[in-house]
C-alpha cells in the first residue's frame, strides 16, 4: 500500500459511509477501512447467524425462525423522517436508486397505562383520546400558530419570541395541560428528556414543523424505512463512494493509528501493511474505547449508556390495530423516568424478518444499575416474546475536534429514534475536516418517490 490518500475512513458505519460518498463526491481520494466483514458497524443489519454469533456465540438459530437470509435485523433502531435531512442527503446524492422505502404505519405514544395513536388526520384528532374536547380546541389553536408563523411578520407571534420565550411560555400562553405538553414534546418533537421546556422556544419549534411536515407528506405516519433493513443506507453511500472512486476494504484489522512526534495523524498500519493519508476520520471503537488506555481521544458522554433489546414476536403489538410497524414512545414521567423509551417494531413487510415474525427493539438510556428493569415498561407493550437480544452500550464522543492533530473521531449513535441527529453529526465533522459548510444542492432529476408504489 504505497499509495498516499486523502482521507482514510474507520468504520462503515452510516456516519462514516455518507461522510465518505460525500468527499469521495467532493473529489476526495477516500480509502474505507472496516475491521467487519460486513457494512454498517455499530448501525448494521445483521442477518439469522450473525445475530446468534454476536450474542450468543455458543447457540444456533433455531429453525423455527425460517431462513437466515430472510432476516436483517438492526443493531440499532432508527426511522427517517420523510422530511428530514438524511432524506435530503439521500436526494442530494442521488443515493435512492439503490434503495427502496416503506413507511411506518403508525406512530404511538404511551399514556394513563394504555398506548394511543398520534392523530395523523383532523378526524383522527377529533377521535383521540389523548385530549378533551377543550383542550382539543386549545391544541388546534397552538398548532394554527405554529404552522402561521413567520419570522418577517410580527402580526403572526402573538407576542411571543421564539428566540427568548421558553417553551414554558408557549404552553402556558395557549393554556395546555400537562399531559398535552407531554404528547407534544416527546411524541412529535422528540425529545428524550423534558429539558426542553425551560429552554428558548425556537428548536421546538423546528422539531414540531419537522415532524407535522413528515406527517403531511404520506399521512398515517412521519416515518420511512429502507427495505431489508436500515444496514442498506451505510452499503448504499459504498457504492456512491466507489462510483467516485472511493476503495473499501472489509474485514481488515485496524492493528495501528501512526502519529509523529507532534501527534499528528501520518498513516495507519494494518498488519504488516501501512497506508498513508492527510486526515482519518473514524468512530470510537477505532481509537481506543472502552479500554484502558483511550489516549483521551474519546470520552463517556454524560448520558452514559444506552440499552437496547432486540425482540423476536411471532404477532403484531397489541393496540395497535395490528400495525405491521410502528413506533410507540413512553414520555418519561409515564413512568417515572429522566429519559423516554421507545419502541421500534418493524416485520416481513419491511423484508427483515421471515413472514409472520416481527422484529421490535426497545430502548432507552441507562439511568440505573439494572438497565434491564428500565427497559420493563417497553417489554410488556410487546405481548408474548420468542426470544429477546439484550446490549448495553457506552456513548462515546471525541475530546477534541480534530483540527490540530488531523484525527476525526465521529460521536456513538444515541438514544433518538430517528436519523435527524446522524445527520447534524455528519454536518459538523465535514465542517471539522473540510473547513466550510456542507451545501446540499437541490437536484430537479432526483426524487425519493420515483417508481415507487408505496410511500417513497
Amino acid at each position: 500500500m504505497d499509495e498516499e490518500y486523502d482521507v482514510i475512513v474507520l468504520g462503515t458505519g452510516l456516519t462514516e459511509c455518507i461522510l465518505s460518498g460525500l468527499l469521495s463526491v467532493d473529489g476526495k481520494k477516500v480509502l474505507h477501512m472496516d475491521r467487519n466483514d460486513y457494512y454498517g458497524g455499530d448501525s448494521a443489519s445483521l442477518n439469522l447467524t450473525q445475530l446468534y454469533r454476536k450474542f450468543r456465540p455458543d447457540e444456533s438459530a433455531p429453525t423455527k425462525l425460517g431462513r437466515d437470509r430472510d432476516y436483517n435485523i438492526d443493531l440499532i433502531p432508527k426511522f427517517i423522517f420523510a422530511s428530514g435531512e438524511l432524506t435530503k442527503i439521500l436526494v442530494h446524492t442521488e443515493v435512492t436508486r439503490y434503495l427502496e422505502f416503506k413507511q411506518i404505519a403508525g406512530s404511538f405514544v404511551y399514556r394513563d397505562g394504555k398506548i394511543s395513536k398520534v392523530p395523523s388526520t383532523e378526524i383522527e384528532a377529533v377521535k383521540s383520546p389523548l385530549m378533551g374536547l377543550f383542550e382539543k380546541r386549545r391544541a388546534k389553536k397552538f398548532f394554527e400558530f405554529l404552522q402561521s408563523w413567520k419570522d418577517d411578520d410580527p402580526a403572526t407571534h402573538q407576542g411571543i419570541d421564539l428566540d427568548k420565550d421558553s417553551m414554558k411560555v408557549v404552553y402556558e400562553k395557549f393554556g395546555l395541560e400537562p399531559g398535552t405538553q407531554d404528547f407534544i414534546g416527546h411524541a412529535m418533537a422528540l425529545y428524550l428528556d423534558d429539558d426542553y421546556i425551560t429552554k428558548a422556544a425556537r428548536p421546538t419549534y423546528d422539531r414540531i414543523i419537522l415532524y407535522t411536515s413528515s406527517m403531511t407528506r404520506y399521512g398515517k405516519s412521519p416515518y420511512i424505512y429502507p427495505l431489508y433493513g436500515l444496514g442498506e443506507l451505510p452499503q448504499s453511500f459504498a457504492r456512491l463512494s466507489a462510483i467516485y472512486g472511493g476503495t473499501y476494504m472489509l474485514d481488515k484489522p485496524i492493528d495501528e493509528i501512526v502519529t509523529d512526534e507532534d501527534g499528528k495523524f501520518v498513516s495507519v498500519r494494518s498488519g504488516e501493511e501501512t497506508v498513508k493519508a492527510k486526515q482519518v476520520i473514524g468512530d470510537p471503537s477505532y481509537f481506543g474505547a472502552g479500554k484502558e488506555s483511550d489516549g483521551g481521544k474519546v470520552r463517556v458522554l454524560e448520558e452514559g449508556k444506552v440499552i437496547r433489546a432486540i425482540c423476536l414476536l411471532n404477532h403484531p403489538i397489541p393496540g395497535t390495530d395490528d400495525s405491521d410497524s410502528c413506533q410507540i414512545i413512553i414520555p418519561q414521567n409515564q413512568v417515572g423516568r429522566r429519559n423516554d423509551i421507545y419502541v421500534a417494531v418493524v416485520s416481513s413487510t419491511h423484508n427483515v424478518c421471515a413472514k409472520d415474525v416481527y422484529v421490535a427493539i426497545v430502548s432507552t438510556i441507562v439511568e440505573t444499575n439494572n438497565p434491564q428493569a428500565e427497559i420493563e415498561p417497553g417489554l410488556k407493550l410487546l405481548g408474548p416474546v420468542f426470544d429477546k437480544f439484550v446490549s448495553v452500550s457506552p456513548l462515546y464522543t471525541p475530546t477534541s475536534t480534530g483540527k490540530a492533530d488531523n484525527i476525526f473521531i465521529t460521536r456513538s449513535y444515541d438514544a433518538t429514534s430517528h436519523f435527524e441527529t446522524v445527520v447534524e453529526e455528519v454536518h459538523d465533522v465535514w465542517r471539522r475536516v473540510t473547513g466550510h459548510d456542507l451545501v446540499l444542492k437541490a437536484r430537479e432529476a432526483a426524487n425519493i418517490e420515483e417508481g415507487r408504489d408505496e410511500a417513497p
